[in-house]
Formats: structure tokens, C-alpha cells, sequence
């Protein structure tokens, strides 16, 4: 039996992919604070403070697998000194936010980096884990780099915002879609090649992304899945950053939507995740999916990401 420790695994991500190891026939433990909640059944959770010394003296013996979901140096680095000698392969959990260029359409794991100068910023202290990891590890390591994370229980809203808005009736605020993509991964299909990947020992680098999708597609298949029948009106750039409408996520956004130069953040090549046993679901299986958890969680909830349904009528009432 596998033997697989995860650092981390009581998120989100975290917790499917745990779910999948366990499926796997894999003796899972996790090592973790245990604040964001438990561990899936049959892992077991080992809590621990990372940040402070003897966080790792609980883990004993070799490791087939750690998995590695945090890119913090002041855990990153420490892990590393702890565990590296005893963990016959490592994955860390990165993201395709390292790259230092989002404007070239199919760009593949080649593509330039990030210099990683200022640490409290996601995408320097990503590249910067990268580096470290792959200095102590060197050929036992697989960087995943996953795209925009998506589906049941995403914390982010940065998806599940638009399922959840097309279930409403009214006029429905939207970017304008020409010329712009959707490019996401369902967290089922990260986490069951995470699991695979584990237990196959795969190395180097991946783009763990989803198909490539003109927005106005994806929207169309969004409308579809909810039955809406409002119309779609939608804003050019400039009018809604006058609005203060924010790109991509966060408060008073709309998500998915990203500045020009940037496109090609949603265009990013999957090819070698698909060669390492990757699997990707239709989307609108992630929508459907996506709006059955909305429609659990609450459409008209408070949201991480995306504009209220005030704040949505405003700008409608200011731009027609």
C-alpha cells in the first residue's frame, strides 16, 4: 500500500484530492492545522502548527508521495528540510499564475516565469516555491501548475458565480465576449489526476488546465443549464472600469472576465496533461455540477466574487 502523506488536505482542493488517494487504496495522512475542517474518512490528520519548530516530529518513517498544497516560504522551506530525504516522489501544487506572460495563445510549460522578487505577492511566491522544491528534489518532483480551479464547493466564486446568476431572471450583466476564452478545470478531474500521478510517479512540469472555450460559448451553455431567458447585455471595458466593475474575482467583478493583453491566460496548452493521464470532463458537465451546488449553497448568498444584484442593476441603469 501506497504510503502518502498530503501537507494540507483539509481545503478544498485538498480534501478531493484526498478523497481520490483513499480510492485509490492509498494509507493517507494529512498534516495540517485542521482549521479549515477535518480530513475525508479514512485519512488521518495529524495537527500541526507549520510555522513553528517540531511541527513535522509527528510524521515517521519513508514516504512513497507528499504532496505539497502550500507555496508560504515559511512552510514551504521548512517541509522541504524535513521531509525531502524521505519522500521517494513530491508534487507541488502550483498554478499557471507563475507565468510572467499572459498574451500568447497555446503557450506551453516553456514559457518564462515570474522573477520572484516580492514574496507577498501569489504569483512571486508560487514561482519562488517552485524553485526551492525543485532544487531539493530535482528528478523526484512533479510541479503541477493547474489553471482556474472550479465546481462543487469552490470557495472563490470565481465560476459558479455565472450559474448562479443566469438562474435568476432579469437582465443579466455581462463583458464583452468576443475574442475572449474560458478555461477551467474541474476539481474532481485535478484531484483524480493528482492521485494518479502519485501513484504513477510522474515528473516535470504540468499545465493542469481544461479544453479552451469562446466565452460567449461557455455563457451560452451557462444560460442553457439554468433556463434562462433574460437578455444579456453586455459592457465594453472601458464602461465598466468607470463603474468600478473589477476584473476576474473579488468583490464588485465579474468573473472570468480578464483585461485584453491578458487573454491568453484562459488559452494556456494542456497537451502534456493529457499525455500524463489527465482527464477532462465536458464543460457543461462542470456546469451543471456548479449550479447543483449553488442551488444547494444559495443563489442569492453573499459571494467572495462577482457583483450583488444591486450593485448588478446599478451598472445596468447607469450604461442603457
Amino acid at each position: 500500500m501506497q504510503r502518502v502523506l498530503v501537507l494540507g488536505g483539509t481545503g478544498w482542493a485538498g480534501r478531493e484530492t484526498v478523497r481520490h488517494l483513499i480510492d485509490s487504496g492509498a494509507d493517507v495522512t494529512c498534516l495540517a492545522r485542521g482549521t479549515s475542517g477535518g480530513v475525508p474518512d479514512g485519512a488521518r490528520l495529524v495537527r500541526a502548527d507549520r510555522t513553528v519548530a517540531g511541527a513535522y516530529d509527528g510524521l515517521h518513517g519513508e514516504w512513497d508521495e507528499v504532496i505539497e498544497f502550500s507555496y508560504a516560504p515559511d512552510l514551504v522551506g521548512p517541509a522541504l528540510h524535513a521531509l525531502a530525504d524521505r519522500a521517494a516522489h513530491w508534487t507541488l501544487v502550483s498554478t499557471i499564475s507563475v507565468y510572467a506572460h499572459n498574451d500568447h495563445p497555446g503557450a506551453d510549460e516553456s514559457a518564462a516565469l515570474v522573477s520572484p522578487a516580492d514574496l507577498t505577492q501569489y504569483p512571486d511566491a508560487k514561482a519562488a516555491a517552485e524553485l526551492a522544491t525543485r532544487r531539493r528534489l530535482e528528478d523526484r518532483l512533479l510541479i503541477a501548475r493547474p489553471g482556474l480551479i472550479v465546481g462543487p464547493g469552490d470557495p472563490s466564486d470565481r465560476f459558479g458565480y455565472w450559474p448562479a446568476r443566469f438562474s435568476r431572471s432579469g437582465r443579466a450583466l455581462l463583458p464583452v465576449t468576443e475574442d475572449r476564452f474560458v478555461q477551467v478545470i474541474d476539481v474532481a478531474d485535478l484531484a483524480a489526476w493528482l492521485a494518479r500521478a502519485a501513484t504513477n510517479g510522474i515528473r516535470g512540469t504540468v499545465n493542469a488546465v481544461g479544453d479552451v472555450h469562446p466565452m460567449a460559448a461557455a455563457f451560452a451553455d451557462m444560460t442553457d443549464a439554468a433556463s434562462f431567458t433574460g437578455d444579456r447585455v453586455e459592457v465594453d471595458d472601458d464602461a465598466l472600469l468607470a463603474l468600478d466593475v473589477q476584473y476576474w474575482a473579488g468583490p464588485r467583478s465579474l468573473p472570468l472576465w480578464l483585461p485584453r493583453p491578458d487573454t491568453a491566460l484562459a488559452q494556456r496548452s494542456g497537451r502534456r496533461f493529457l499525455e500524463t493521464g489527465g482527464r477532462i470532463r465536458p464543460l457543461v458537465e462542470t456546469i451543471e455540477r456548479s449550479l447543483a451546488d449553488e442551488r444547494r449553497r444559495g443563489i442569492d448568498r453573499e459571494r467572495r466574487s462577482g457583483l450583488t444584484a444591486a450593485e448588478e442593476r446599478a451598472v445596468l441603469d447607469a450604461v442603457l
